[in-house]
């Protein structure tokens, strides 16, 4: 496990990121991506890129090299190949459209069983929590997989901070609805707006993150911008995008996905190699970038981190 305190560091040290790019791209498309960074409950996670030494500087922080020498799936692939139905059901509407969205000003109520529910302005959220100073490089799974830097805080600082009562067992989140600014919601595709949520120990993990960037930069609004759920050990559609409802809930939300095809979509979601989706296999994934599968880790590759928060459960019913 690699923990390293960002410090400060001058606009003059930071290499330019078009220069990034290039030296990305002359490394080549071929053996790219995934590498999971340890996150621990009191520290900050470091992003390195491994093998590329100048380029480090380009994310706050920089970094030391990790245990695994695996590559982060390049920025403009992250950007612009998305699930995000909100604005439309190919991997590139995103892109095309959701420059639409307008996230400044953006409130997040905060609600149910809390000491300090309140509509908050996510100015105050982030001054408390200040996300660009934590780096958490995490692989993350939809119908592919991808390892990107995320920048962001635990969702346990803001769980803690507004004092759950003994009542609250779930947490739900709610994406904006506004179909003038998210095309896609003017089709049914799903029963907008879209909802998700966690188990309560689920949220308080410390791998749970609020995302508010990525590869030092402001999240871009086709990924979530300006605050999105991130939870590396569960397929993609569980991590909520564009966020402005947290509700702290005694029993199981019901969640959008779920709602739609509850035989195909479970409310837990964990990355399971042993059980199928009922239209194909989830034993091998695809690697944004890549050809050839490679084997589904168990949750993900965090089974060592998260396994225990399913002891005694029947996996294959609570998929």
């Amino acid at each position: 496990m690699l923990i390293r305190k960002k410090e400060k560091i001058s606009q003059s040290e930071v290499t330019p990121y078009e220069l990034y790019l290039d030296r990305r791209r002359f490394i080549g498309r071929a053996g790219r991506l995934a590498l999971l960074a340890a996150v621990t409950p009191s520290s900050l996670a470091a992003c390195d890129l491994p093998g590329n030494q100048e380029a480090q500087a380009a994310l706050p922080g920089g970094g030391a090299a990790g245990s695994q020498e695996e590559e982060l799936t390049p920025y403009e692939d992250v950007t612009t190949y998305n699930n995000f139905y909100e604005y439309g059901t190919g991997k590139d509407d995103p892109a095309k459209y959701a420059g639409s969205l307008v996230t400044s000003p953006w409130n997040v109520s905060i609600e149910g069983h809390c000491e300090r529910p309140g509509d908050y302005a996510l100015e105050d959220i982030l001054g408390r929590f200040p996300s660009e100073e934590r780096i958490y490089r995490l692989r993350c799974v939809e119908a592919w997989s991808m390892v990107i830097p995320w920048m962001g805080f635990p969702l346990k600082d803001l769980l803690e901070w507004v004092q759950p009562t003994s009542q609250a067992r779930f947490v739900e989140f709610t994406t904006l609805y506004d179909p003038n600014q998210m095309p896609g919601q003017r089709r049914r595709v799903l029963d907008w707006p879209y909802v998700e949520g966690l188990r309560m120990d689920e949220a308080m993990h410390p791998l749970t993150i609020m995302a508010t960037g990525l590869y030092g930069r402001d999240l871009p609004n086709q990924n979530g911008a300006p605050l999105r759920l991130v939870v590396p050990w569960k397929y993609g559609f569980k991590s909520i995008k564009s966020i402005v409802r947290i509700r702290l809930v005694e029993t199981m939300p019901a969640t959008s996905w779920n709602l739609a095809i509850p035989n195909e979509y479970g409310f837990y979601a964990n990355v399971n190699p042993e059980v199928d989706h009922p239209r194909w296999s989830q034993a091998r994934e695809r690697r944004l970038g890549e050809f050839r599968k490679r084997p589904t880790l168990m949750f993900n590759g965090y089974a060592d981190e998260v396994a225990s928060l399913y002891q005694g459960m029947d996996l294959r019913r609570w998929f």
